[in-house]
């Protein structure tokens, strides 16, 4: 309940100057809205493949404002914003926008102490929407562009002598008039478009290394012979290191390995168990770097033995298996955002719900649909079980057209501008790389419906040269483009709302997994927790929780009669409603399931049989 006061109090000052120019009037709050201490948001450690004890959260109240674009560094200010919270929500306390003609600035200040700076001071972003500049007591630090992939600084020579430091941070994002990746943002939300995301919309932090450190760590399964396979990067000064890793199962040491520097690890696991969705097993892993006799770094992590390969059924059609064994795949799509924080949930608790909802409701998988989330998201998909799918943001989206279901199509390809092209390629490689550590992640999706496709065989066949530890879902419901007797990628895949649907297997059936991408979307708006009074839409609209639940059982009824003519996967549009669409399982504030539960479990099993 204090939290709850300070909060309210916080909005009340802070809403008095901007309420006239907000962008939604009456949203609806999440349950977790009252749990936001505005003081420290999101306190939880934000980076859980790789951790440290010694660091600091930068979340909290910020001074901002709102420029035009150029404009120096500011001296002034127009009030206070919440980070990690996007400045159009109404988490943030400021509910503004910001636009292509603007930017926004923020500042705070924060303390070192003479400990903390014995060795190199880092300064992290989760992300920020689109491109951030970094000042650190008045002296430019650096620039990144990218609105879903976390960077850092180090800041160690930028800092005043004494412990009291100044952050600045100026950021531009032009939305939809950019090309660069946007998701679903548009400055005009309508319909399957929604409200833009500026600025810091995940965890700020410091951490406190020694001068030689470990700077990363890429773990990937080999569950073909029962190992991981550990390259660490490194941030040293002189040769003569060496890095140890020891694995836990438990509190049970069942691993060990050692690799001079350059080399990768090795670490055989002795009696191996596997990773799934029915026992989500993750081994912890403790790295260091090591000198002599002497640790001078140390990280915790953690991994797990997991495959996903095609397989065959006795008709010669292909399959997903996991494992080594083959496994219908069914999810939701979930877009990832929140009435009140946007593209951030209010807290860690929140974050997690619609995996954990997901899951009480029968399915194995999701699609994160054109976002990038958090790493504790994957984090805890990784713990819980859930395989998930990760689309790359779209933009640069001028070729936008509305698919038929089992038609092939090429030669569609938007013609995207070097300065386009060379955005969306280091992207998607830094979203690549930064998240090639979860398992829970078993198929990448560079495009979704043609939405600014481009280059499609080029991109495709990198991806899966890239990762060739996981599947690559070329262009999900949009077009598809020949090499040799099949289409690029592993997976042919159509969209269709509301009925399911399955590529035709005459085309490309045996040579391709075959997919529905999208299909359902029905909607049900339901009263007091729509975000606007009415004009909400679904793809099919029903008037009550009785006629929703008939309708979707006809449509496992129709999807399971595919599942043996060869479809592989499906996905159900969507999670949550998400504004003015109403075709969740639940209400875009989470206070209402639309479905029963436990007979949708039941339900889903006979997809999985």
């Amino acid at each position: 309940m204090y939290k709850a006061i300070l909060f309210l109090i916080f909005l009340f000052f802070n809403f008095q100057v901007t309420f006239a120019q907000h962008l939604h009037a009456n949203p609806i709050l999440s349950p977790w809205a009252e749990e936001v201490d505005p003081v420290n948001p999101h306190p939880e450690y934000p980076r859980p493949q790789m951790m440290r004890d010694n660091w600091n959260n930068l979340n909290g109240s910020w001074d901002y404002v709102i420029l035009e674009k150029g404009s120096p560094r500011p001296s002034g200010f127009q009030g206070k914003i919440i980070v990690p919270y996007p400045v159009e929500s109404y988490l943030s306390g400021v509910m503004k926008p910001v636009g292509a003609e603007k930017e926004l600035w923020y500042q705070r200040q924060f303390q070192i102490s003479n400990t903390q700076r014995k060795g190199k001071v880092l300064l992290h972003f989760g992300a920020v929407d689109w491109e951030t500049e970094v000042f650190v007591n008045g002296k430019a630090v650096g620039k990144h562009q990218g609105g879903y992939d976390p960077f850092s600084f180090d800041i160690s020579e930028y800092l005043n002598k004494g412990q009291h430091q100044e952050l600045s941070v100026r950021v531009w994002d032009p939305s939809d008039q950019g090309p660069q990746p946007r998701g679903k943002q548009v400055n005009n939300p309508r319909g399957i478009w929604y409200t833009p995301v500026t600025g810091i919309w995940q965890t700020v932090w410091l951490e406190f290394v020694p001068k030689n450190y470990i700077a990363g760590l890429k773990i990937s399964p080999d569950w073909d012979n029962s190992t991981f396979e550990i390259l660490p990067e490194l941030n040293i000064s002189q040769a003569g290191f060496k890095v140890t890793v020891n694995a836990f199962d438990g509190d049970n040491l069942v691993g060990q390995a050692e690799a001079a520097i350059g080399q990768s690890l090795r670490l055989k696991i002795p009696n191996p168990k596997s990773w799934s969705p029915d026992n989500p097993h993750l081994y912890d892993f403790e790295v260091k770097l090591v000198m002599g006799n002497r640790v001078v770094d140390e990280v915790k992590s953690y991994g797990a033995l997991r495959k996903i390969a095609i397989s065959y059924d006795e008709n010669g059609m292909q399959r997903m298996a996991l494992n080594g064994e083959t496994l219908f795949q069914y999810g939701p799509l979930d877009q990832g955002w929140w009435p009140d924080g946007l593209y951030t949930a209010p807290t860690d608790e929140a974050l997690a719900f619609d995996i954990l909802k997901t899951q009480e409701l029968g399915f194995n998988m999701i699609r994160k649909h054109v976002k990038v989330e958090p790493a504790r998201w994957y984090y805890n998909c990784d713990r819980l079980g859930m395989l998930v799918w990760q689309d790359m943001p779209s933009g640069d989206m001028g070729n936008i057209w509305e698919p038929k279901p089992g038609i092939y199509r090429k030669g569609m390809d938007r013609d995207r501008t070097p300065e386009s092209e060379a955005i969306f390629r280091k992207e998607w490689k830094a979203i690549m790389d930064a998240f090639h550590h979860f398992p829970s992640i078993v198929v990448w999706v560079p495009f979704n419906e043609a939405w600014g496709q481009f280059k499609t065989k080029e991109i495709t066949n990198w991806t899966q040269a890239y990762d060739p530890s996981r599947l690559v879902n070329s262009a999900s419901g949009g077009n598809f483009e020949l090499e040799g007797n099949k289409l690029v990628g592993d997976i042919f895949d159509v969209h269709n709302y509301p009925d399911p649907v399955m590529p035709s297997p005459d085309l490309f059936g045996k040579v391709n997994i075959l997919v529905l991408g999208e299909y359902g979307g029905l909607g049900l708006p339901v009263e007091g927790h729509t975000w606007q009074e009415k004009d909400n839409w679904g793809y099919q609209s029903f008037k009550n929780e009785e006629e929703l639940w008939a309708r979707y059982q006809r449509l496992i009824g129709d999807l399971k009669l595919l599942i043996p003519k060869g479809l592989a996967a499906a996905v159900y549009t969507q999670t949550s409603d998400v504004e003015v669409e109403v075709n969740g399982l639940m209400t875009y504030d989470r206070k209402v399931i639309k479905f029963p539960a436990d007979a949708m479990g039941k339900l889903h099993k006979g997809l999985y049989e």
